[in-house]
């Protein structure tokens, strides 16, 4: 589904040392270069590593973002550990019709049994392949990649530039793992 609302809010969900904060920021840096207009912003409190933490996106097609205020209303949201669901209302104001993105083994039936119709649930095991194809349990990269097939709200290929900045001499590895993510992460409308 290529997202069409003017503005487009997500909501990320991960735990402190997984890379929610940095996927929030890369999303917007790759949107900014499409011309469009974003912010990213964590949310923090006394989080420590392995606690969960919130990072969101705001992403606008023409108009500036004037609004600084936390997203309540999401248009998705991308969960970085499927652990969080039992302990976190983690689909809490999401929008009827919104998406669910959620790095999980478990088959795509499974997962989407567990929530409301109201919702597309697109799954991936973006630990799996953070694992296979950078060698650390860290899924931020990958689960761009399932972020963008779920709802294209930018170009894969926009996030080339700020994965190079960012990462460096890891660039390239980061970008394979959100590439594969891309192609493995299903989708149930």
């Amino acid at each position: 589904m290529i997202q069409t609302a003017e503005l487009f809010e997500v909501r990320w969900h991960g735990r402190g040392g997984q890379g929610a904060v940095t996927s929030a920021e890369l999303l917007a840096r790759a949107a900014i270069a499409e011309g469009k207009y974003a912010q990213a912003f964590p949310s923090f409190g006394p989080e420590r590593r392995g606690a969960p933490v919130l990072a969101f996106d705001r992403i606008s097609k023409n108009e500036p973002i004037r609004v600084r205020a936390e997203i309540l209303e999401p248009d998705a949201i991308v969960v970085l550990d499927s652990g969080l669901v039992s302990i976190v209302n983690v689909t809490s104001g999401l929008k009827d019709g919104g998406t669910i993105v959620l790095n999980t083994k478990r088959p795509l039936s499974d997962v989407a049994a567990e929530f409301d119709r109201k919702w597309r649930v697109a799954v991936v095991d973006a630990t799996h392949i953070a694992q296979e194809l950078l060698g650390v349990n860290i899924v931020n990269t990958t689960m761009i990649g399932a972020l963008l097939k779920a709802t294209g709200v930018v170009d894969i290929e926009s996030l080339t530039e700020p994965l190079e900045v960012r990462f460096g001499r890891l660039a390239e590895r980061n970008i394979n793992a959100m590439k594969k993510a891309f192609e493995d992460t299903q989708i149930k409308e």
